[in-house]
């Protein structure tokens, strides 16, 4: 059986990771989607879906993703997830907001933690009191805090003098979960990309604070085997996990994220891009531990 290529689909505005993970995905095979800003909302069939092939999927209609195409070039069933016939594997790397339109319309299946994965982790792999309430009992705060949105950026991460400084009920659905968590600084932040319980790629993002992108070190590789260790049955087969390390030279789990809209900064692009693939493909394919991830 031959399979068509697979496809990345790709939003309007690309960051610096992005375009890396793009050529990437060129050079090994892929057939690249692009869209427009006004793309969505027309439909995968409309003229501002760059690269779609003709007759995958028409104005109106854009889960009805098959078509008969040049597979010249493609992979095995194996490596692309095709499933016979004339269909394909199609995946996704874009941000929360243009996944969620795109994603369910090509059935595609988004796999991220659970929103209180970081608040359940043992107080040794994260060095801090985090628990997760909704934005409504985090009004209630009286101290500075950390909070954030578990798998979006919904609520901005930022260190909150109070609760009174969030953003209101006029602005944020009171139910709305976020992680709360104690205030700790880090001397240097990995990403680390996990894929079928090893970490799979890697590679050095901030320090002190502020942008600066370099190799993974060791001891970063070692804690993300210990994390994986203690908790990588409660995580999905591909997500991205960040971890740092304080100037007491204790390390602890940042968070975690979608790899499917993260960036890869250092790590080995083929592999951080084996992540995504996996982190944001056909739902038909998901394995039976992957299925209790699905966004």
């Amino acid at each position: 059986m031959t399979c068509p290529p697979r496809i990345l689909v790709l939003p309007p505005r690309l960051t610096a990771s992005a375009r890396t993970l793009r050529a990437t995905a060129l050079r090994r095979g892929l057939r690249i989607v692009e869209a427009t800003a006004s793309a969505v909302p027309e439909g995968l069939g409309s003229p501002g879906w760059a690269g779609w092939p003709e007759g995958a999927g028409q104005a109106g209609s854009p889960g009805d993703a098959r078509g008969t195409w040049d597979t010249r070039g493609a992979g095995s069933a194996e490596s692309t997830g095709c499933t016979g016939g004339d269909g394909h594997a199609v995946h996704l790397h874009a941000g929360p907001s243009f996944a969620d339109v795109v994603a369910p319309a090509l059935g595609i299946a988004l796999l991220e933690a659970p929103a209180d994965w970081l608040a359940r982790l043992p107080r040794a792999l994260t060095q801090r009191d985090i628990r997760a309430m909704t934005i409504g009992e985090a009004y209630r705060l009286r101290r500075p805090a950390f909070v954030k949105s578990p798998n979006d950026k919904c609520i901005p991460a930022l260190v909150y003098a109070d609760g009174s400084r969030l953003p209101g009920p006029d602005a944020v659905d009171p139910a709305t979960v976020v992680l709360v968590s104690d205030v700790m600084t880090f001397a240097v932040e990995y990403r680390l990309h996990l894929l079928d319980g090893a970490v799979h790629a890697a590679g050095q993002y901030a320090e002190a604070g502020r942008l600066r992108l370099g190799p993974p070190d060791g001891d970063a590789l070692a804690f993300g085997r210990d994390v994986l260790a203690a908790a990588g049955k409660t995580l999905p087969s591909a997500i991205v996990v960040d971890v740092g390390r304080d100037d007491e030279g204790r390390w602890a789990v940042i968070e975690a994220n979608a790899a499917w809209a993260s960036g890869c900064y250092s790590a080995d692009p083929d592999r951080a891009l084996e992540t995504v693939l996996r982190a944001a493909g056909p739902a038909t394919a998901l394995s039976p531990h992957d299925r209790a991830f699905v966004r």
